[in-house]
Protein backbone atom coordinates (compact mmCIF):
# COMPACT_ATOMS: atom_id res chain seq x y z
CA UNK A 1 0.00 0.00 0.00
CA UNK A 2 0.98 3.11 -0.77
CA UNK A 3 2.21 5.06 2.18
CA UNK A 4 0.33 8.65 2.52
CA UNK A 5 2.89 11.62 3.27
CA UNK A 6 1.44 14.19 6.39
CA UNK A 7 2.56 17.66 7.18
CA UNK A 8 3.56 18.38 10.88
CA UNK A 9 0.64 20.52 10.46
CA UNK A 10 -1.96 17.49 9.93
CA UNK A 11 0.15 15.82 13.14
CA UNK A 12 -0.85 18.91 14.94
CA UNK A 13 -4.14 19.22 14.07
CA UNK A 14 -4.63 15.66 15.92
CA UNK A 15 -2.69 15.97 18.79
CA UNK A 16 -3.53 19.45 20.23
CA UNK A 17 -7.62 18.89 19.46
CA UNK A 18 -7.55 15.96 20.93
CA UNK A 19 -5.26 16.44 24.18
CA UNK A 20 -7.50 19.35 24.67
CA UNK A 21 -10.58 17.09 24.47
CA UNK A 22 -9.13 14.52 26.34
CA UNK A 23 -7.95 17.22 29.27
CA UNK A 24 -11.60 18.62 29.30
CA UNK A 25 -13.31 15.00 29.24
CA UNK A 26 -11.15 13.00 31.06
CA UNK A 27 -8.66 13.99 33.38
CA UNK A 28 -9.53 14.07 36.54
CA UNK A 29 -8.76 17.20 38.67
CA UNK A 30 -8.91 18.13 42.57
CA UNK A 31 -10.83 21.15 43.62
CA UNK A 32 -11.25 21.32 46.95
CA UNK A 33 -12.32 17.51 48.49
CA UNK A 34 -13.63 16.88 45.03
CA UNK A 35 -12.39 15.02 42.55
CA UNK A 36 -14.02 16.16 38.97
CA UNK A 37 -13.50 16.81 35.32
CA UNK A 38 -13.15 20.22 33.63
CA UNK A 39 -16.08 20.18 32.06
CA UNK A 40 -17.73 19.36 35.17
CA UNK A 41 -15.90 22.27 36.95
CA UNK A 42 -16.66 24.63 33.68
CA UNK A 43 -21.01 23.28 34.73
CA UNK A 44 -20.61 23.67 38.40
CA UNK A 45 -19.26 27.31 37.93
CA UNK A 46 -22.33 28.70 35.24
CA UNK A 47 -24.97 26.58 37.34
CA UNK A 48 -23.69 28.89 40.22
CA UNK A 49 -23.50 32.47 37.89
CA UNK A 50 -27.37 31.71 37.06
CA UNK A 51 -28.44 29.24 40.19
CA UNK A 52 -31.74 32.32 40.76
CA UNK A 53 -32.55 32.17 36.87
CA UNK A 54 -31.61 28.58 35.60
CA UNK A 55 -35.41 27.20 36.86
CA UNK A 56 -36.88 29.95 34.53
CA UNK A 57 -34.20 29.83 32.20
CA UNK A 58 -35.14 25.76 31.39
CA UNK A 59 -38.87 26.40 31.61
CA UNK A 60 -38.61 29.11 28.22
CA UNK A 61 -36.54 26.31 26.57
CA UNK A 62 -39.11 23.51 27.41
CA UNK A 63 -42.05 26.00 26.12
CA UNK A 64 -40.19 27.26 23.23
CA UNK A 65 -39.27 24.01 22.21
CA UNK A 66 -43.36 22.47 22.82
CA UNK A 67 -44.86 25.51 20.84
CA UNK A 68 -42.51 25.29 18.22
CA UNK A 69 -42.79 21.59 17.41
CA UNK A 70 -46.64 22.50 17.83
CA UNK A 71 -46.13 25.07 14.47
CA UNK A 72 -43.74 23.04 12.52
CA UNK A 73 -46.16 19.72 13.06
CA UNK A 74 -49.40 21.96 11.55
CA UNK A 75 -47.38 23.77 9.03
CA UNK A 76 -45.61 20.53 7.85
CA UNK A 77 -42.70 18.94 7.52
CA UNK A 78 -41.91 20.85 4.39
CA UNK A 79 -42.10 24.25 6.10
CA UNK A 80 -38.25 23.74 7.20
CA UNK A 81 -37.08 21.92 4.08
CA UNK A 82 -34.28 24.45 3.72
CA UNK A 83 -33.18 23.71 7.32
CA UNK A 84 -32.45 20.35 7.90
CA UNK A 85 -31.29 20.59 11.62
CA UNK A 86 -34.34 22.26 12.88
CA UNK A 87 -36.80 19.92 10.65
CA UNK A 88 -35.16 16.95 12.31
CA UNK A 89 -35.17 18.77 15.92
CA UNK A 90 -38.98 20.04 15.56
CA UNK A 91 -40.98 17.74 13.45
CA UNK A 92 -41.71 14.73 15.54
CA UNK A 93 -44.21 12.15 16.02
CA UNK A 94 -47.57 13.18 17.80
CA UNK A 95 -46.22 11.06 20.66
CA UNK A 96 -43.33 12.89 20.82
CA UNK A 97 -45.49 16.46 20.71
CA UNK A 98 -47.76 15.43 23.10
CA UNK A 99 -44.66 14.76 25.42
CA UNK A 100 -43.17 18.00 24.53
CA UNK A 101 -46.17 20.10 25.57
CA UNK A 102 -47.04 17.85 28.48
CA UNK A 103 -43.37 18.68 29.99
CA UNK A 104 -44.51 22.51 28.95
CA UNK A 105 -47.35 22.74 31.49
CA UNK A 106 -45.25 21.04 33.59
CA UNK A 107 -42.51 23.40 33.85
CA UNK A 108 -45.10 26.15 33.84
CA UNK A 109 -46.42 24.11 36.86
CA UNK A 110 -43.61 23.64 38.97
CA UNK A 111 -42.37 27.01 38.31
CA UNK A 112 -45.03 29.26 39.83
CA UNK A 113 -46.16 26.34 42.06
CA UNK A 114 -49.56 25.92 40.30
CA UNK A 115 -51.97 22.68 40.81
CA UNK A 116 -51.38 19.97 43.10
CA UNK A 117 -48.13 19.68 45.53
CA UNK A 118 -47.20 16.03 44.41
CA UNK A 119 -46.32 17.91 40.93
CA UNK A 120 -43.86 21.03 42.22
CA UNK A 121 -42.81 19.75 45.32
CA UNK A 122 -39.04 19.30 46.39
CA UNK A 123 -38.81 16.00 45.50
CA UNK A 124 -40.57 15.72 42.62
CA UNK A 125 -41.12 18.48 40.24
CA UNK A 126 -38.76 20.86 41.99
CA UNK A 127 -36.48 18.10 42.16
CA UNK A 128 -36.33 18.15 38.56
CA UNK A 129 -36.83 21.92 37.73
CA UNK A 130 -34.67 23.09 40.45
CA UNK A 131 -31.80 20.81 40.35
CA UNK A 132 -31.55 18.20 37.50
CA UNK A 133 -32.48 20.67 34.74
CA UNK A 134 -30.24 22.89 36.17
CA UNK A 135 -27.21 20.44 35.81
CA UNK A 136 -27.93 19.67 32.67
CA UNK A 137 -28.70 22.61 31.14
CA UNK A 138 -24.69 23.44 31.85
CA UNK A 139 -23.53 19.91 31.10
CA UNK A 140 -24.90 19.91 27.72
CA UNK A 141 -23.84 23.57 26.95
CA UNK A 142 -20.18 23.04 27.68
CA UNK A 143 -20.12 18.81 26.49
CA UNK A 144 -22.12 19.80 23.43
CA UNK A 145 -19.84 22.34 22.63
CA UNK A 146 -16.16 20.49 22.70
CA UNK A 147 -17.63 17.32 21.77
CA UNK A 148 -15.86 17.45 18.41
CA UNK A 149 -13.25 17.53 20.02
CA UNK A 150 -13.36 14.38 21.00
CA UNK A 151 -15.54 13.13 17.75
CA UNK A 152 -13.71 15.02 14.74
CA UNK A 153 -10.07 15.46 15.13
CA UNK A 154 -8.89 11.66 14.99
CA UNK A 155 -8.81 10.60 18.87
CA UNK A 156 -11.75 8.31 18.42
CA UNK A 157 -9.98 6.72 15.12
CA UNK A 158 -6.65 5.98 17.34
CA UNK A 159 -8.25 4.41 20.39
CA UNK A 160 -10.90 2.45 17.50
CA UNK A 161 -8.24 0.60 16.18
CA UNK A 162 -5.80 -0.22 18.95
CA UNK A 163 -8.68 -1.56 21.65
CA UNK A 164 -10.46 -3.31 18.63
CA UNK A 165 -8.96 -6.66 19.51
CA UNK A 166 -10.92 -6.24 22.99
CA UNK A 167 -14.11 -4.23 22.66
CA UNK A 168 -15.20 -6.81 19.72
CA UNK A 169 -14.71 -10.51 21.18
CA UNK A 170 -15.86 -9.38 24.91
CA UNK A 171 -18.43 -6.96 23.92
CA UNK A 172 -19.42 -7.40 20.20
CA UNK A 173 -19.13 -3.24 19.93
CA UNK A 174 -16.37 -1.63 17.93
CA UNK A 175 -13.24 0.22 19.82
CA UNK A 176 -14.46 3.68 19.70
CA UNK A 177 -17.08 2.40 22.12
CA UNK A 178 -14.50 2.58 24.65
CA UNK A 179 -14.02 6.35 24.68
CA UNK A 180 -18.00 6.89 25.51
CA UNK A 181 -17.42 4.95 28.33
CA UNK A 182 -14.87 6.90 29.76
CA UNK A 183 -16.25 10.01 28.92
CA UNK A 184 -18.98 8.60 31.49
CA UNK A 185 -17.15 7.02 33.90
CA UNK A 186 -14.94 10.07 34.38
CA UNK A 187 -17.58 12.68 33.68
CA UNK A 188 -20.98 12.29 33.61
CA UNK A 189 -23.55 9.49 31.92
CA UNK A 190 -25.25 12.11 29.91
CA UNK A 191 -21.65 12.90 28.10
CA UNK A 192 -21.74 9.35 26.92
CA UNK A 193 -25.37 9.27 26.08
CA UNK A 194 -24.57 12.43 23.67
CA UNK A 195 -21.28 11.18 22.53
CA UNK A 196 -23.46 7.64 21.72
CA UNK A 197 -26.21 9.29 19.88
CA UNK A 198 -24.07 11.45 18.01
CA UNK A 199 -21.61 8.78 16.56
CA UNK A 200 -24.78 6.60 15.81
CA UNK A 201 -26.43 9.83 13.53
CA UNK A 202 -22.99 10.32 12.02
CA UNK A 203 -22.71 6.20 11.08
CA UNK A 204 -20.23 5.27 13.41
CA UNK A 205 -22.44 2.86 15.02
CA UNK A 206 -25.22 0.40 14.35
CA UNK A 207 -28.48 0.57 16.00
CA UNK A 208 -27.47 -2.79 18.35
CA UNK A 209 -23.78 -1.70 18.91
CA UNK A 210 -25.79 1.99 19.64
CA UNK A 211 -28.39 0.21 22.16
CA UNK A 212 -25.88 -1.71 23.54
CA UNK A 213 -23.61 1.31 24.71
CA UNK A 214 -26.42 3.72 25.36
CA UNK A 215 -27.75 1.38 27.88
CA UNK A 216 -24.39 -0.63 28.84
CA UNK A 217 -21.70 1.57 28.72
CA UNK A 218 -23.26 4.94 29.44
CA UNK A 219 -21.75 4.30 32.79
CA UNK A 220 -22.45 6.16 36.60
CA UNK A 221 -19.24 8.73 37.08
CA UNK A 222 -17.02 8.38 39.64
CA UNK A 223 -18.11 11.68 41.25
CA UNK A 224 -22.18 10.44 41.41
CA UNK A 225 -20.52 7.22 43.11
CA UNK A 226 -19.28 9.07 45.69
CA UNK A 227 -22.43 10.84 46.33
CA UNK A 228 -24.25 7.42 46.47
CA UNK A 229 -21.89 5.75 49.14
CA UNK A 230 -21.93 9.27 51.10
CA UNK A 231 -25.76 9.29 51.39
CA UNK A 232 -25.98 5.62 52.93
CA UNK A 233 -23.03 6.71 55.16
CA UNK A 234 -20.27 4.30 54.07
CA UNK A 235 -17.71 6.46 52.82
CA UNK A 236 -14.92 4.79 54.79
CA UNK A 237 -15.35 1.33 52.44
CA UNK A 238 -15.67 3.88 48.80
CA UNK A 239 -12.68 1.38 47.72
CA UNK A 240 -14.93 -1.88 47.83
CA UNK A 241 -17.89 -0.32 46.95
CA UNK A 242 -16.12 0.78 43.72
CA UNK A 243 -14.45 -2.15 43.23
CA UNK A 244 -17.86 -4.41 43.42
CA UNK A 245 -19.27 -2.14 41.15
CA UNK A 246 -17.02 -2.39 38.07
CA UNK A 247 -16.93 -6.22 38.71
CA UNK A 248 -20.71 -5.95 38.58
CA UNK A 249 -20.73 -3.62 35.86
CA UNK A 250 -18.19 -5.51 33.66
CA UNK A 251 -20.59 -9.42 34.16
CA UNK A 252 -23.93 -7.15 33.24
CA UNK A 253 -21.55 -5.63 30.12
CA UNK A 254 -20.46 -8.85 28.72
CA UNK A 255 -23.78 -10.78 29.51
CA UNK A 256 -26.20 -7.78 28.41
CA UNK A 257 -25.60 -7.70 24.38
CA UNK A 258 -26.16 -11.53 23.93
CA UNK A 259 -29.50 -11.55 25.30
CA UNK A 260 -32.95 -10.05 24.22
CA UNK A 261 -33.96 -7.42 23.53
CA UNK A 262 -30.67 -5.75 22.54
CA UNK A 263 -29.30 -9.25 20.92
CA UNK A 264 -32.37 -8.59 18.67
CA UNK A 265 -31.10 -4.96 17.74
CA UNK A 266 -30.79 -4.98 13.87
CA UNK A 267 -27.32 -4.82 13.00
CA UNK A 268 -27.95 -1.89 10.20
CA UNK A 269 -26.78 2.15 10.28
CA UNK A 270 -29.09 4.97 10.21
CA UNK A 271 -29.34 4.66 6.63
CA UNK A 272 -30.01 1.42 6.96
CA UNK A 273 -26.71 -0.31 5.67
CA UNK A 274 -25.54 -3.73 6.69
CA UNK A 275 -21.91 -3.27 5.29
CA UNK A 276 -19.93 -4.06 8.38
CA UNK A 277 -17.06 -1.41 8.74
CA UNK A 278 -13.86 -2.95 8.16
CA UNK A 279 -11.57 -2.92 11.02
CA UNK A 280 -8.88 -5.37 9.69
CA UNK A 281 -4.96 -3.67 10.08
CA UNK A 282 -2.88 -4.33 6.80
CA UNK A 283 0.14 -6.37 6.80
CA UNK A 284 2.50 -3.14 6.80
CA UNK A 285 1.30 -1.40 10.15
CA UNK A 286 0.91 -2.46 13.68
CA UNK A 287 -2.46 -1.45 15.87
CA UNK A 288 -0.80 1.63 16.91
CA UNK A 289 0.77 2.79 13.79
CA UNK A 290 -2.32 2.01 11.70
CA UNK A 291 -4.36 4.10 14.55
CA UNK A 292 -2.73 6.65 14.22
CA UNK A 293 -2.33 6.94 10.88
CA UNK A 294 -6.13 6.88 10.62
CA UNK A 295 -6.34 9.76 13.55
CA UNK A 296 -4.06 11.80 11.47
CA UNK A 297 -6.42 11.30 8.78
CA UNK A 298 -8.96 12.28 9.88
CA UNK A 299 -7.67 15.34 11.26
CA UNK A 300 -6.83 16.82 8.52
CA UNK A 301 -10.15 16.90 7.28
CA UNK A 302 -11.38 19.45 9.49
CA UNK A 303 -10.34 22.57 8.38
CA UNK A 304 -13.10 25.24 9.63
CA UNK A 305 -13.29 26.78 13.20
CA UNK A 306 -16.64 28.18 12.02
CA UNK A 307 -17.79 24.46 11.35
CA UNK A 308 -16.47 23.96 14.31
CA UNK A 309 -18.58 26.07 16.67
CA UNK A 310 -21.85 25.37 14.84
CA UNK A 311 -21.54 21.67 15.11
CA UNK A 312 -21.33 22.51 18.81
CA UNK A 313 -24.10 25.12 19.00
CA UNK A 314 -26.27 22.16 17.41
CA UNK A 315 -24.85 19.50 19.72
CA UNK A 316 -25.90 22.14 22.43
CA UNK A 317 -29.24 22.66 20.89
CA UNK A 318 -30.19 19.18 20.11
CA UNK A 319 -29.82 18.16 23.47
CA UNK A 320 -31.52 21.07 25.44
CA UNK A 321 -34.29 20.71 23.02
CA UNK A 322 -34.55 17.32 22.43
CA UNK A 323 -33.88 15.59 25.71
CA UNK A 324 -35.28 18.42 28.53
CA UNK A 325 -38.76 17.83 28.07
CA UNK A 326 -38.16 14.09 28.12
CA UNK A 327 -36.69 14.46 31.29
CA UNK A 328 -39.15 17.10 32.72
CA UNK A 329 -42.27 15.03 31.39
CA UNK A 330 -40.77 11.12 32.14
CA UNK A 331 -39.11 11.87 34.81
CA UNK A 332 -41.84 13.93 36.98
CA UNK A 333 -44.14 11.18 36.35
CA UNK A 334 -41.82 8.90 37.91
CA UNK A 335 -40.94 10.66 40.74
CA UNK A 336 -44.82 11.63 41.42
CA UNK A 337 -45.29 7.50 41.43
CA UNK A 338 -42.19 6.90 43.60
CA UNK A 339 -43.20 9.60 46.26
CA UNK A 340 -46.51 9.89 46.25
CA UNK A 341 -47.82 6.13 45.58
CA UNK A 342 -47.09 2.32 47.45
CA UNK A 343 -46.74 1.55 43.26
CA UNK A 344 -42.61 0.60 43.94
CA UNK A 345 -43.30 -0.88 47.10
CA UNK A 346 -45.87 -3.48 45.36
CA UNK A 347 -43.19 -3.87 42.66
CA UNK A 348 -40.78 -4.90 45.17
CA UNK A 349 -42.68 -7.71 46.93
CA UNK A 350 -41.41 -10.37 44.74
CA UNK A 351 -37.63 -9.40 45.04
CA UNK A 352 -38.48 -10.39 49.56
CA UNK A 353 -38.07 -14.29 48.87
CA UNK A 354 -35.17 -13.64 46.63
CA UNK A 355 -33.73 -11.64 49.23
CA UNK A 356 -34.31 -13.76 52.21
CA UNK A 357 -32.68 -16.39 50.29
CA UNK A 358 -29.67 -14.26 49.34
CA UNK A 359 -29.92 -14.08 53.46
CA UNK A 360 -29.54 -10.14 53.11
CA UNK A 361 -30.51 -8.71 56.52
CA UNK A 362 -34.16 -6.32 56.52
CA UNK A 363 -34.65 -7.76 53.10
CA UNK A 364 -38.28 -5.96 53.23
CA UNK A 365 -37.22 -2.89 53.60
CA UNK A 366 -34.52 -3.28 51.11
CA UNK A 367 -37.11 -4.82 48.55
CA UNK A 368 -38.43 -1.17 48.16
CA UNK A 369 -35.86 0.04 46.53
CA UNK A 370 -34.72 -2.58 44.22
CA UNK A 371 -37.42 -0.75 41.53
CA UNK A 372 -37.68 2.65 42.70
CA UNK A 373 -33.93 3.06 41.03
CA UNK A 374 -36.03 3.30 37.66
CA UNK A 375 -37.49 6.54 38.12
CA UNK A 376 -34.21 8.23 39.51
CA UNK A 377 -30.97 6.58 40.64
CA UNK A 378 -30.37 8.39 44.11
CA UNK A 379 -34.18 7.65 45.32
CA UNK A 380 -32.77 4.03 46.54
CA UNK A 381 -30.14 6.08 48.36
CA UNK A 382 -32.24 7.83 49.81
CA UNK A 383 -34.47 5.21 51.30
CA UNK A 384 -32.20 2.44 52.20
CA UNK A 385 -30.50 5.64 54.39
CA UNK A 386 -32.38 4.59 57.59
CA UNK A 387 -31.84 0.74 57.05
CA UNK A 388 -29.91 -0.65 59.95
CA UNK A 389 -28.10 -3.32 58.13
CA UNK A 390 -24.52 -1.40 56.99
CA UNK A 391 -24.03 -4.57 54.44
CA UNK A 392 -28.29 -3.82 53.26
CA UNK A 393 -27.12 -0.39 52.63
CA UNK A 394 -24.19 -1.51 51.02
CA UNK A 395 -26.17 -3.43 48.53
CA UNK A 396 -28.54 -0.91 47.81
CA UNK A 397 -26.22 1.62 47.24
CA UNK A 398 -23.94 -0.92 44.56
CA UNK A 399 -27.29 -1.77 42.78
CA UNK A 400 -28.73 1.47 42.26
CA UNK A 401 -25.23 2.69 40.20
CA UNK A 402 -25.04 -0.76 38.58
CA UNK A 403 -28.97 -0.57 37.00
CA UNK A 404 -28.05 2.07 34.92
CA UNK A 405 -31.34 2.87 33.66
CA UNK A 406 -33.52 5.66 35.55
CA UNK A 407 -35.95 7.75 33.96
CA UNK A 408 -35.11 11.35 35.69
CA UNK A 409 -31.65 11.19 33.74
CA UNK A 410 -29.97 8.56 31.54
CA UNK A 411 -33.69 6.77 30.91
CA UNK A 412 -35.13 10.19 29.70
CA UNK A 413 -32.06 11.15 27.51
CA UNK A 414 -31.88 7.90 25.66
CA UNK A 415 -35.59 8.13 24.45
CA UNK A 416 -34.93 11.74 23.87
CA UNK A 417 -31.94 11.04 21.74
CA UNK A 418 -31.63 9.20 18.35
CA UNK A 419 -30.39 5.95 19.93
CA UNK A 420 -32.70 3.38 19.25
CA UNK A 421 -34.09 2.18 22.16
CA UNK A 422 -37.94 2.15 23.08
CA UNK A 423 -39.64 2.62 26.59
CA UNK A 424 -40.44 -1.39 26.77
CA UNK A 425 -36.88 -2.32 26.12
CA UNK A 426 -35.71 0.07 28.98
CA UNK A 427 -38.22 -1.55 31.85
CA UNK A 428 -36.33 -5.22 30.19
CA UNK A 429 -33.02 -3.83 30.32
CA UNK A 430 -33.43 -2.58 33.88
CA UNK A 431 -35.19 -5.55 34.83
CA UNK A 432 -32.14 -8.06 33.87
CA UNK A 433 -29.36 -5.63 34.68
CA UNK A 434 -30.80 -5.67 38.21
CA UNK A 435 -31.23 -9.49 38.54
CA UNK A 436 -27.41 -10.09 36.70
CA UNK A 437 -25.93 -7.83 38.99
CA UNK A 438 -27.34 -8.19 42.81
CA UNK A 439 -26.47 -11.65 43.35
CA UNK A 440 -22.96 -10.26 42.43
CA UNK A 441 -22.96 -7.83 45.05
CA UNK A 442 -24.47 -9.82 47.65
CA UNK A 443 -21.94 -12.62 47.28
CA UNK A 444 -19.48 -9.64 47.75
CA UNK A 445 -21.13 -8.33 50.32
CA UNK A 446 -21.05 -11.13 52.17
CA UNK A 447 -16.89 -11.67 51.73
CA UNK A 448 -16.36 -7.90 53.00
CA UNK A 449 -19.12 -7.83 55.75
Amino acid sequence: MEKKKFALTDHLKFIIPSLIGIFLFMIPVSIGDQVTIPIAILSGWLQELLAGQLSAIMAIIISITAIASLIVKLAGREALERYPFFQQLLYVSWFWLITRLAAMAFAIMVLFELGHEAIYSADTGGFILGDLLHVLFSVFLFAGLFLPLLLNYGLLELFGTILSKVMRPLFKLPGRASIDSLASWLGDGTIGVLLTSKQYEEGYYTKREAAVIGTTFSIVSITFTLVVISEVGLMDMFVPFYGTVLLAGFIAALIMPRIPPLSRKADTYVDNNDEVKDESIPEEHNVFSWGYRQAVARGRQETSVIKFFKQGAQNTLDMWMGVAPVVMAFGLIALILAENTPVFQWLGVPFIPLLELMQLPNATEASQTILVGFADMFLPAIIGSSIESEMTRFVIAALSVTQLIYMSEVGGLLLGSKVPVKFYELVIIFLERTLITLPIIVLIAHLIF
